[in-house]
Parts: structure tokens; C-alpha cells; sequence
């Protein structure tokens, strides 16, 4: 028989990517045992009334999730009113509560911890993180050797969203087992990669290589304007070729700027976009495209960034 799922969660910590997580699992807990529809607000946007109405009890009877995000910031009538919803839980009601564990309600955190199942997502220290990818591979049914830990960390850095991309591809990669050979070979050539190389890695989805390669190629002075430009090419090739299951890849060669050989390889990863993704990128293009041509924001951050998005919306 499976174990009830508590009706109020506290996800406590300032990790946005494990506070993503726990949010995330507990939401999918629920889902296992009941149909439920999921709000999230930001304590500290909405107002009095409409957290009143949203936290009170259901005319229907439906199952429901509320997510409070950043309670931290709420003010003091709506800090009050999600205590008072915690204090007693509604039939049918999931509540989970994100605080980063300070800011003008800091007092609120002892109050709900007896309240509430709690979550700990705090961000973690250096000394912790070996502990943290060993724990990752493990989820994923592969017990890592001290080596390939120090590898893998070597090459993301600390960026746990990063670790934990890493962590998967190598798993879906090499299932029978990862050594250090395998961690440094997923990194090989990122010294000298190249803004094309940079673009195919993201329109496939393989996030960690490709914002850790985004990073080298800053490292070594490639301008942003030259990798925009190659991932801008590389997505509108997707764009063009994503919903094309016959092509001709001689002329669209030619009207591309690439080699046949190019449009094909290029062709088979399109295939895996949806019509959604690929407008995404689209828009997502000519906003990087005004923001490393100096119209505003850091040229540096907007490439990672927009590396980070492209291989996430091909994922």
C-alpha cells in the first residue's frame, strides 16, 4: 500500500535548480495518486484577495496543488493567510511553500517547519558537491569511482543543473559504466572548439557540452558576435529543415551556406524539434542577435545564455 503524501510541504533553501527539483518531485508524488490541477504564484505579486480565493476550499471538491513561490518576499497579510492555510490543511489541498530561508519573513520558517514535510535545497558547499554527483549517478543506477567524481567537476564546474545534464547524457551515453577516459572524451576538443561546433552540440540538446564549450571559446577571446552568428546560422537551418522528411540537400545546400553533407546531418536533428520549439528559437535569435551587437545587456552572458536555451527547447 502506498504511503500518503503529506497535504503541506516546505521547500527551504535558496537552490533555484533543487528547489525546481523538489518542486517538481512533490508535484509528480501527487500526480501518482490523485488528477489534480497546480497553481503557482509569487507571494510576493499576489494580492490579499486572490490568496484568499485561491486557498479556499473547493465549491467542487477538486484536488489541487498551490505553489507559493519566494514566500520570503510576501507581505505580511498574505505570509499570515498562507500560515493560517498550513495550520489547516483543506481536504483535497497540496500545499507547497518555497522560501529561501531569509528576507522579511525569515520568522515564518520555524513556524512552518512544524507545519510542514520539509525539503532542504540549500545551495551547497565546494566540499559537498563530490557527495551531490555521486549521489546523481546513483539515481541513475551507476556507482562512480572518486576519479571520474573530480573529472566531471573539473569539466562542468559547479553549476548543478550542468552536473546533472552531464551526469545524464553520460549515463544514456555509456550505460554499463562511466570511467575518468570517458568524462575527459566527453569534453574532448572543447579547447579548441569552434563556434559551428558550439551551435550543432545546442540544436542537439546536449546542454553541458555545449555551454561548457561556449565557456572555453570565451575563454580563448571568439567573440560573441562570431558565436551568435554560427548558432543563428544553425537554427535557421532547423527552422528550415525540421518538418522536411524528403530533401534535396544539393539545393538546399546552396541556399543554406552549407555542405550537402551539412544539410544532412542537419536534417536528422531538425526532425526531433517541435513547431513550437523551433519559433521559440527563432525569436530567441534576434534577441541575441540586437543584445551582441551592443543594444543593451552583457554580449558574454547573453551567448551562454541563449547556448543554454536552444539545447534545453531541443531537448
Amino acid at each position: 500500500m502506498s504511503q500518503a503524501i503529506a497535504p503541506v510541504h516546505l521547500v527551504l533553501g535558496d537552490d533555484e535548480f533543487l528547489r525546481e527539483r523538489a518542486r517538481i518531485a512533490i508535484s509528480s508524488s501527487i500526480a501518482e495518486h490523485s488528477e489534480a490541477t497546480v497553481s503557482r504564484v509569487r507571494a510576493g505579486e499576489i494580492t490579499q484577495s486572490e490568496l484568499l480565493e485561491l486557498l479556499s476550499p473547493s465549491l467542487f471538491a477538486e484536488q489541487r496543488v498551490i505553489v507559493i513561490e519566494h514566500l520570503e518576499d510576501a507581505g505580511k497579510e498574505p505570509a499570515q493567510l498562507v500560515l493560517e492555510a498550513a495550520s489547516n490543511p483543506v481536504d483535497g489541498m497540496y500545499l507547497i511553500i518555497c522560501h529561501a530561508g531569509g528576507g522579511r519573513q525569515k520568522a515564518m520558517v520555524p513556524k512552518l517547519k512544524k507545519l510542514a514535510q520539509v525539503h532542504e535545497v540549500a545551495k551547497l558547499k565546494p566540499n559537498e558537491r563530490p557527495a551531490w554527483v555521486t549521489a546523481e549517478f546513483r539515481n541513475h543506477g551507476l556507482s562512480p569511482t572518486p576519479d571520474v567524481i573530480h573529472a566531471l567537476l573539473d569539466g562542468v564546474g559547479s553549476d548543478l543543473r550542468e552536473l546533472a545534464s552531464a551526469v545524464s547524457q553520460l549515463v544514456s551515453d555509456n550505460p554499463d559504466g562511466v570511467d575518468a577516459s570517458t568524462v575527459r572524451a566527453f569534453y574532448n576538443g572543447i579547447a579548441e572548439v569552434s563556434g559551428f561546433d558550439i551551435a550543432d552540440l545546442a540544436v542537439s540538446g546536449e546542454t553541458a557540452r555545449a555551454v561548457a564549450s561556449t565557456r572555453r571559446a570565451l575563454q580563448l577571446g571568439v567573440s560573441p558576435v562570431a558565436l551568435a552568428t554560427a548558432l543563428s546560422m544553425k537554427v535557421g537551418a532547423v527552422a528550415r529543415l525540421y518538418g522536411s522528411w524528403r530533401i534535396n540537400s544539393r539545393e538546399l545546400a546552396g541556399e543554406l551556406g552549407m555542405a550537402p553533407f551539412i544539410v544532412e546531418k542537419t536534417s536528422k536533428v531538425a526532425r526531433r524539434w517541435s513547431a513550437d520549439a523551433v519559433s521559440k528559437a527563432v525569436i530567441l535569435m534576434a534577441e541575441l542577435d540586437a543584445t551582441v551587437k551592443g543594444q543593451g545587456g552583457d554580449p558574454e552572458f547573453a551567448i551562454e545564455d541563449a547556448v543554454r536555451r536552444v539545447s534545453q527547447l531541443a531537448g
